[in-house]
């Protein structure tokens, strides 16, 4: 059975240890200070032992399809090419380092944020198809907009062309891997979904056909990366809103079955995620972000993004809802991971929830009956500490006998001011108390716990 010290292969990638930085939004954007803001975001957790970390969604394209401010462009390899100041410094403290590549299409700020389509009127939505009636709705409420372009299947080629040169970039750069953002509502998982995909050329119709974008992102990736290994998120729409507002949608066998045609394809691990159809508290869950809504140095950006101070209290409202529905709960991808293991051979990566590291074994495979994942990875709590594995790995019990926890609460006071451009860190006073305690303990110096 597997421990979180124990090492681990990846598509022929040996990662140190089974504890992961799951991939977040690093708000580094593509200025002179990117690379430095890049290393002072994602050396700590290199330096506290974890064994991989994920740098957040990165676009394959010079313009369009970001999905909030502050992302990061890899389009580019000259710019690419200075990136590898961050690989050799993730590489110096023993870590692997995998880039999360992305477009958001219909996600994307020229849809959601006011000010940037103001700015950028001449910039096109990329759709897989024309947006779902849910959505057009939306739109002629003025919530949202929707003037997107279709792709034809010439473009579609091209758009996982994209995705292949960036990844040939990244891994001459020095990046270990790569990781395909495959939900969160962006373009793969418009494509593998039967709520936006309703093409009916070979990348639309059945399963098979809407899984195809995919597979070709594979193709281009060997052709201009060769073997560096690929793992990707993999979708089940099951926290959708219920019939008859979404019919269509992935169900969790569904999420199963592409799980096991992507080993086929030739992925080499995958991350199977729950998460809506539309971008919502599915994807962070947790408490009513409260503190970030009511920060005045916030509040011109609110406005900006969402067009004004009454959409901007309409979005709040719905936040506060979305907190009811999806509230904090522990580890809550682990029924599909490990439905997911049941039918791969290939390794499972699970995130979502998971806050204790009596968690992380037994989802490994520490108890009586078999693990759910291979590796188990957290996001948000590196907001919170960013040199959390100190604390995690090599003890399995605080001196008090009790399981060690991380500090982060879920309540998403780092995630809200995103929309603004504010970076993700943590805003809560009694976390960043408990932090500073903790810093003065040294428990995130390696080795503390032993």
């Amino acid at each position: 059975m597997a421990t979180l010290e124990d090492p681990i292969e990846i598509g022929g990638c040996r990662v140190p240890n089974r504890l992961y930085r799951a991939p977040l939004l690093e708000c580094a954007g593509n200025g002179p200070d990117t690379v430095e803001t890049l290393i002072e975001d994602l050396e700590p957790a290199a330096a506290s032992g974890v064994g991989l970390l994920c740098q957040g969604a990165t676009i394959v394209r010079g313009d369009g399809g970001c999905a909030a401010p502050g992302m990061t462009r890899v389009h580019d390899p000259n710019f690419v090419s200075r990136l590898s100041r961050l690989t050799n410094r993730i590489h110096d403290h023993g870590s692997k380092i995998f880039l999360q590549l992305e477009h958001g299409g219909l996600r994307s700020m020229e849809t959601w944020h006011a000010e940037y389509r103001r700015e950028h009127p001449g910039l096109e939505q990329l759709a897989v198809s024309k947006p779902p009636w849910q959505l057009r709705a939306l739109d002629r409420a003025g919530f949202l907009s929707y003037d997107p372009r279709v792709l034809d299947t010439e473009e579609v080629y091209e758009l996982a062309a994209n995705f292949g040169r960036a990844a040939g970039y990244a891994a001459d750069a020095g990046y270990d891997g790569i990781h395909i953002a495959g939900a969160n509502m962006g373009i793969v998982q418009q494509f593998l979904s039967p709520f936006y995909n309703r093409r009916d050329d070979e990348f639309g119709g059945s399963p098979e056909a809407r899984l195809r974008f995919l597979a070709v992102v594979r193709d281009e990736i060997r052709k201009r990366a060769g073997d560096v290994p690929v793992i990707a998120k993999v979708p089940a729409e099951t926290p959708a809103p219920p019939a008859p507002l979404v019919r269509r949608k992935l169900s969790l066998e569904d999420g199963i079955e592409i799980a096991r045609r992507l080993e086929r394809i030739g992925y080499d691990a995958v991350v199977p995620v729950q998460t809506s159809v539309v971008w919502d508290m599915s994807i962070v869950r947790g408490e009513y972000p409260d503190r970030a809504w009511a920060n005045e140095a916030l509040q011109e950006g609110y406005d900006a993004a969402f067009g004004g101070a009454s959409r901007k209290r309409l979005v709040a409202a719905a936040n506060r809802v979305q907190s009811l529905q999806y509230g904090p709960e522990s580890a809550w991808n682990e029924g599909f991971c490990r439905r997911v293991r049941e039918r791969v051979s290939i390794p499972v990566l699970a995130e979502g929830g998971i806050r204790e590291r009596e968690e992380m074994d037994r989802l490994l495979g520490g108890d009586a009956e078999a693990g759910a994942c291979d590796m188990v990875g957290m996001a948000r709590p590196f907001y919170a500490e960013p040199r959390l594995g100190a604390r995690l790995l090599e003890t399995e019990s605080a001196s008090d006998g009790e399981s060690v926890r991380v500090l982060c609460e879920s309540c998403n006071n780092c995630t809200v001011p995103q929309v603004t451009g504010a970076p993700g860190i943590c805003r809560t006073p009694a976390v960043l108390r408990r932090r500073g305690e903790l810093e003065r303990d040294g428990a995130y110096e390696r080795g503390a716990g032993e």
